[in-house]
Protein backbone atom coordinates (compact mmCIF):
# COMPACT_ATOMS: atom_id res chain seq x y z
CA UNK A 1 0.00 0.00 0.00
CA UNK A 2 1.65 3.19 -0.42
CA UNK A 3 0.77 6.55 1.01
CA UNK A 4 -2.53 8.59 -0.35
CA UNK A 5 -1.96 11.26 -2.88
CA UNK A 6 -4.04 14.12 -0.44
CA UNK A 7 -1.86 15.01 2.26
CA UNK A 8 -3.16 17.42 5.26
CA UNK A 9 -0.49 18.84 7.52
CA UNK A 10 -1.49 19.95 10.70
CA UNK A 11 0.84 22.78 12.40
CA UNK A 12 1.44 23.00 16.15
CA UNK A 13 -1.19 25.66 16.42
CA UNK A 14 -3.86 24.27 14.15
CA UNK A 15 -3.43 20.80 16.59
CA UNK A 16 -3.90 22.89 19.50
CA UNK A 17 -6.70 25.01 18.08
CA UNK A 18 -8.45 21.61 17.02
CA UNK A 19 -7.91 19.90 20.33
CA UNK A 20 -9.11 23.10 22.17
CA UNK A 21 -12.30 22.51 19.93
CA UNK A 22 -13.19 19.45 21.00
CA UNK A 23 -12.78 20.22 24.82
CA UNK A 24 -15.10 22.98 23.99
CA UNK A 25 -17.77 20.10 22.77
CA UNK A 26 -17.69 17.70 25.19
CA UNK A 27 -17.53 20.34 27.80
CA UNK A 28 -21.57 20.84 26.32
CA UNK A 29 -22.26 17.52 26.20
CA UNK A 30 -23.07 17.11 30.11
CA UNK A 31 -21.04 14.94 31.44
CA UNK A 32 -18.99 15.07 34.38
CA UNK A 33 -15.92 12.75 33.16
CA UNK A 34 -13.91 10.29 35.48
CA UNK A 35 -11.05 9.99 33.47
CA UNK A 36 -8.96 9.90 30.06
CA UNK A 37 -8.28 6.67 28.67
CA UNK A 38 -6.04 8.16 25.74
CA UNK A 39 -4.98 5.39 23.19
CA UNK A 40 -0.68 6.15 22.81
CA UNK A 41 0.55 7.37 21.22
CA UNK A 42 -1.56 9.75 19.44
CA UNK A 43 -4.10 10.64 22.24
CA UNK A 44 -1.39 11.88 24.43
CA UNK A 45 -0.96 15.10 23.01
CA UNK A 46 -5.17 15.93 22.75
CA UNK A 47 -6.07 14.15 25.85
CA UNK A 48 -3.37 16.47 27.84
CA UNK A 49 -5.08 19.71 26.31
CA UNK A 50 -8.46 18.25 27.03
CA UNK A 51 -7.63 17.49 30.37
CA UNK A 52 -6.23 20.44 31.55
CA UNK A 53 -9.49 22.52 29.76
CA UNK A 54 -12.20 20.22 31.35
CA UNK A 55 -10.00 19.63 34.53
CA UNK A 56 -9.63 16.05 34.21
CA UNK A 57 -6.98 14.90 36.53
CA UNK A 58 -6.87 11.13 35.66
CA UNK A 59 -5.13 10.19 32.63
CA UNK A 60 -4.80 6.46 31.63
CA UNK A 61 -3.37 5.29 28.88
CA UNK A 62 -4.19 1.76 26.85
CA UNK A 63 -1.50 1.08 24.32
CA UNK A 64 -2.41 -0.35 21.10
CA UNK A 65 0.45 -0.54 18.20
CA UNK A 66 -0.87 -0.28 15.03
CA UNK A 67 1.13 1.67 12.09
CA UNK A 68 4.58 0.09 12.25
CA UNK A 69 5.66 2.15 9.17
CA UNK A 70 4.23 5.34 7.23
CA UNK A 71 2.67 3.63 4.64
CA UNK A 72 0.76 0.34 5.96
CA UNK A 73 -1.25 -1.02 8.87
CA UNK A 74 -0.41 -3.62 10.41
CA UNK A 75 -1.79 -6.31 12.54
CA UNK A 76 -2.96 -4.78 16.06
CA UNK A 77 -1.63 -5.43 19.51
CA UNK A 78 -2.48 -4.14 22.68
CA UNK A 79 0.73 -3.49 24.40
CA UNK A 80 -0.58 -2.31 27.70
CA UNK A 81 -4.38 -2.62 29.39
CA UNK A 82 -6.19 -0.50 30.52
CA UNK A 83 -6.53 -0.22 34.64
CA UNK A 84 -9.30 -2.74 36.15
CA UNK A 85 -11.03 0.10 38.11
CA UNK A 86 -11.51 2.07 34.29
CA UNK A 87 -13.00 -0.63 33.26
CA UNK A 88 -16.19 -1.07 35.56
CA UNK A 89 -19.42 -0.08 34.33
CA UNK A 90 -18.06 -0.88 31.27
CA UNK A 91 -16.26 2.64 30.46
CA UNK A 92 -19.50 4.65 31.80
CA UNK A 93 -17.88 8.50 32.78
CA UNK A 94 -14.60 7.50 30.78
CA UNK A 95 -13.93 9.73 27.96
CA UNK A 96 -11.30 7.81 25.07
CA UNK A 97 -8.96 10.15 23.39
CA UNK A 98 -6.66 10.11 20.07
CA UNK A 99 -5.82 11.97 17.33
CA UNK A 100 -7.42 10.12 14.72
CA UNK A 101 -9.90 7.47 13.51
CA UNK A 102 -8.56 6.06 10.13
CA UNK A 103 -10.32 2.37 9.72
CA UNK A 104 -11.92 1.88 13.00
CA UNK A 105 -10.11 -0.84 13.91
CA UNK A 106 -8.18 0.51 16.83
CA UNK A 107 -11.08 2.62 17.95
CA UNK A 108 -13.16 -1.07 17.93
CA UNK A 109 -10.43 -2.58 19.90
CA UNK A 110 -10.76 0.08 22.30
CA UNK A 111 -14.47 0.42 22.13
CA UNK A 112 -15.25 -3.27 23.10
CA UNK A 113 -13.12 -2.33 26.32
CA UNK A 114 -15.19 0.40 27.32
CA UNK A 115 -18.28 0.05 25.40
CA UNK A 116 -20.16 2.80 27.30
CA UNK A 117 -17.00 4.91 26.90
CA UNK A 118 -17.82 8.58 25.24
CA UNK A 119 -15.23 8.35 22.29
CA UNK A 120 -13.90 11.37 21.35
CA UNK A 121 -11.05 12.26 17.95
CA UNK A 122 -9.37 15.05 16.59
CA UNK A 123 -10.02 13.48 13.52
CA UNK A 124 -12.10 11.07 11.45
CA UNK A 125 -12.08 8.98 8.36
CA UNK A 126 -15.07 7.59 7.24
CA UNK A 127 -14.30 4.29 7.88
CA UNK A 128 -13.93 4.76 11.82
CA UNK A 129 -16.26 7.83 11.93
CA UNK A 130 -19.06 5.30 13.18
CA UNK A 131 -17.55 4.05 16.10
CA UNK A 132 -16.80 7.93 17.76
CA UNK A 133 -18.76 10.30 19.26
CA UNK A 134 -17.28 13.04 19.02
CA UNK A 135 -14.92 14.88 16.64
CA UNK A 136 -13.65 18.17 14.99
CA UNK A 137 -12.97 17.80 11.55
CA UNK A 138 -13.45 15.03 9.06
CA UNK A 139 -11.54 14.12 6.04
CA UNK A 140 -11.56 11.54 2.78
CA UNK A 141 -10.39 8.06 3.69
CA UNK A 142 -7.41 8.93 1.34
CA UNK A 143 -5.90 11.64 2.84
CA UNK A 144 -2.68 11.28 5.02
CA UNK A 145 -2.89 13.61 8.02
CA UNK A 146 0.87 14.60 9.10
CA UNK A 147 0.99 15.61 12.34
CA UNK A 148 3.20 18.24 14.01
CA UNK A 149 5.68 15.61 15.97
CA UNK A 150 6.23 13.92 12.84
CA UNK A 151 7.20 16.53 10.31
CA UNK A 152 10.00 18.68 10.01
CA UNK A 153 10.11 22.64 7.91
CA UNK A 154 10.03 21.58 4.62
CA UNK A 155 8.31 23.01 1.32
CA UNK A 156 4.78 21.88 0.82
CA UNK A 157 4.48 21.83 -3.27
CA UNK A 158 1.28 23.89 -4.23
CA UNK A 159 -1.65 21.16 -4.66
CA UNK A 160 -2.50 22.85 -8.57
CA UNK A 161 1.28 20.75 -8.90
CA UNK A 162 -0.14 17.29 -8.38
CA UNK A 163 -3.41 17.85 -10.86
CA UNK A 164 -3.24 16.19 -14.20
CA UNK A 165 -4.36 18.08 -16.81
Amino acid sequence: MSLPDKAFPVSWDQFHRDARALAWRLSGAGQQWKAIVCITRGGLVPAAVISRELGIRVIETVCVASYHDYSSQGQLQVLKEISPVLLENDGESILIVDDLTDTGKTAGIVRAMLPKAHFATMYAKPKGRPLVDTFVTEVSQDTWIYFPWDMGFTYQKPIADDQVG
